[in-house]
């Protein structure tokens, strides 16, 4: 069985996106929001609501129970120093706590994810049966022979 460690990160993340992309609405204020204090504009493409809902669907996946806090640090950037002669070193920023819990809670009320007390966000069974699903379409849709051990 395929599984989501078994295929590349992008088109994985790109094949989830399609499939939630019927199921997630995005709010109107995400077209004026930024994703993290390190960016000067908000997020330029036509689909980031739903790729930013795979990508932190997968990372959940991975490394769940995992809280809201260490999600925005890997959403996270670097932020310059000091801009009067760059005096001062850059220093990492955390993304857009209110993107990744609005994100978690419309993965919630499709059941995708659920919350475990004190730990943070897991799949639920629904979730998993949709990434293997997802990852077995992907594997199938590639065309690399190294890819072949797995299947």
């Amino acid at each position: 069985m395929v599984t989501l460690y078994d295929v590349p990160a992008e088109e994985f993340i790109d094949e989830l996106a399609d499939r939630l992309a019927d199921r997630l609405d995005a709010p109107d204020w995400v077209e004026y929001t930024k994703t993290g204090q390190d960016r000067e504009l908000p997020p330029q493409q036509e689909d980031f609501w739903e790729t930013r809902a795979a990508s932190l669907f997968r990372k959940v996946a991975i490394n769940g129970p995992i809280g809201v806090e260490r999600l925005a640090t890997e959403y996270g950037g670097t932020k310059d120093g000091s801009n009067r002669y760059a005096v001062a070193p850059a220093n990492h920023v955390s993304g857009s706590k209110k993107i990744i819990r609005e994100i978690l809670s419309q993965l919630e009320d499709e059941d995708l994810v659920q919350t475990a007390q004190g730990e943070g966000r897991r799949t639920t069974a629904d979730g998993d049966a949709l990434l293997d699903e997802v990852a077995q379409d992907v594997f199938e849709s590639l065309d690399r022979p190294e890819l072949e051990r797995y299947a």
